[in-house]
């Protein structure tokens, strides 16, 4: 029983003081500018708001996979083809054996490690694997194969990764009026 009344009192204790930064604060109208882009460019400032793409320094700095060209360069590249794990988080596409209908004793399969989100030669890390298997599919030996296959699919994704990037940037030129240098969702006021 002691001991109950000891948790009830600290709980009360802990909930009435924990309070305190979501008391009601008075706001006075005449320090927000009434026009809506200066009160945007106001919080902006001052760190104020929720930015999902890019940031000024202040906040985090969230970037989903569908807002990333790399990725969906890759997974439009590879969509012919069954995945078996597509993590953003980890940075990794890995593809289920796949198989020609007219070659069903060889199969590939193909996995994409995301070194970086730029768009560069460097970025990514493909690797091509074959499997051999004889005419009763119970004998496989399998090996990787990274030959001009692997640049040519690495090509293929930068060169839509570069087209993806390049229409994001003119689409959000157009649609948005708030545009920073390095901004993709518009973080900055535009200058006049």
């Amino acid at each position: 029983m002691r001991h109950s009344l000891y948790f009830i009192a600290s709980f009360l204790l802990i909930l009435t003081t924990a309070c305190g930064p979501f008391k009601y604060k008075p706001v006075d109208a005449k320090e927000f500018p009434p026009d809506p882009k200066e009160r945007v460019k106001k919080n902006i400032e001052e760190g104020r708001g929720f930015r999902i793409m890019g940031s000024l320094d202040k906040g985090g700095k969230f970037e989903f996979a569908s807002s990333n060209p790399l990725w969906r360069a890759t997974l439009d590249t590879l969509d012919f083809m069954p995945l078996v794990s597509a993590n953003y988080s980890g940075g990794i596409v890995i593809t289920d054996w796949y198989t020609e209908n007219n070659t069903p004793a060889e199969s590939v399969k193909i996995t994409v490690r995301f070194l970086t989100n730029e768009i560069r030669s460097d970025a990514l890390d493909v690797n091509i694997f074959l499997k051999k298997c004889d005419a009763n599919m119970s004998n496989c030996a399998i090996s990787q194969n990274n030959n001009d296959l692997v640049s040519e699919l690495k090509l293929n994704i930068l060169k839509k990764a570069t087209r993806y990037q390049r229409d994001a940037i003119d689409k959000n030129k157009k649609e948005n009026p708030y545009v920073g240098a390095e901004s993709k969702g518009g973080d900055a006021p535009k200058e006049n």
